[in-house]
């Protein structure tokens, strides 16, 4: 049972249960009135509590952050899973290209939703802070608790969590570093444009080496829009190698060259930095620019 401990201080003094878990605890107001259901799912100084209850200086509130019985619908299917840190609370994955993020419930390829009905069991609800497109390999964020899902998701492209990625594109840069503030929106297919009308994007990207036609990227996501990388670029006409959807060349690597290779957050419950790091994988390596680059 994940429980969520806060010691009160003279300055919560006088204020309710509520008051400080929402405030405090960051803490959705659904999750809160669900507690109250839940066995030992609000207590103070061990016993049971309401959100009603007014709190003294030197109490210990202490809530359930668990999903209780939380439900993966999808079908559990055995698939290799590379987990690079975890602990009772999160896991960060380094996705393999090809594999989907959510699929079918019935049948089709495993996704990463299947794999993990299979090896954590259906019962544990599956989470993830950070979605990453089915070609694009690397880490992904995943929270064990729709709290905790909550509390991340409130930090994303925030200090507290950091998403930064490597990039083949096709040309050269110019200029060699900068930002894209390009809108993006839709029409009304899986393929995104950039829309004045759209939403806000914003990725910035610095270019590491060029080489053969081609340069490697590493790029910030300061905003999280569908396929915003992809699209970034390639409005910018210098689309991602193997990205056929938005103008890139089919050839090799046979997928978008794009790749997840740093994560760093804050732990929202232990404080903790964490910082994980993932190198490319052997389909981007085998470009002469990335091993030049690597070569450094």
């Amino acid at each position: 049972m994940k429980m969520l401990e806060i010691k009160i201080e003279e300055a919560m003094a006088g204020r309710t249960v509520r008051s400080v878990l929402l405030r405090e605890g960051h803490m959705a107001a659904s999750h809160l009135s669900s507690l109250k259901f839940r066995e030992g799912g609000l207590l103070l100084n061990g016993q049971r509590a309401r959100s009603s209850d007014v709190l003294r200086p030197g109490d210990m509130l202490a809530s359930r952050i668990d999903d209780g019985r939380g439900e993966n619908p999808a079908q559990p299917m055995e698939a290799p899973l590379d987990f690079v840190w975890e602990d009772e609370y999160l896991a960060v994955l380094n996705k393999a290209a090809g594999m989907a993020v959510h699929g079918s419930l019935q049948g089709g390829a495993c996704t990463v939703a299947n794999a993990l009905a299979a090896r954590w069991g259906r019962e544990q609800t599956f989470h993830p802070v950070n979605r990453l497109d089915r070609g694009t390999s690397g880490l992904m964020l995943i929270a064990k608790s729709a709290y905790l899902h909550d509390r991340l998701r409130l930090a994303l492209h925030s200090d507290s969590l950091r998403r930064e990625y490597l990039a083949l594109v096709e040309g050269v840069m110019d200029p060699p570093c900068g930002h894209i503030t390009l809108p993006i929106g839709s029409d009304g297919t899986p393929r995104r444009r950039v829309d004045r009308q759209g939403q806000s994007a914003h990725t910035e990207y610095a270019t590491l080496l060029t080489h053969g036609g081609l340069s490697l990227l590493r790029l910030t996501l300061h905003t999280g829009r569908t396929h915003q990388i992809r699209v970034h670029l390639s409005a910018l006409g210098h689309p991602l190698l193997g990205d056929a959807l938005y103008g890139g060349c089919a050839a090799e690597p046979g997928r978008p060259a794009l790749h997840s290779f740093l994560l760093r957050f804050t732990h929202p419950i232990t404080g903790e930095v964490i910082e994980c790091r993932a190198p490319l994988p052997e389909d981007l390596r085998i470009f002469p620019v990335v091993r030049a680059w690597e070569g450094q």
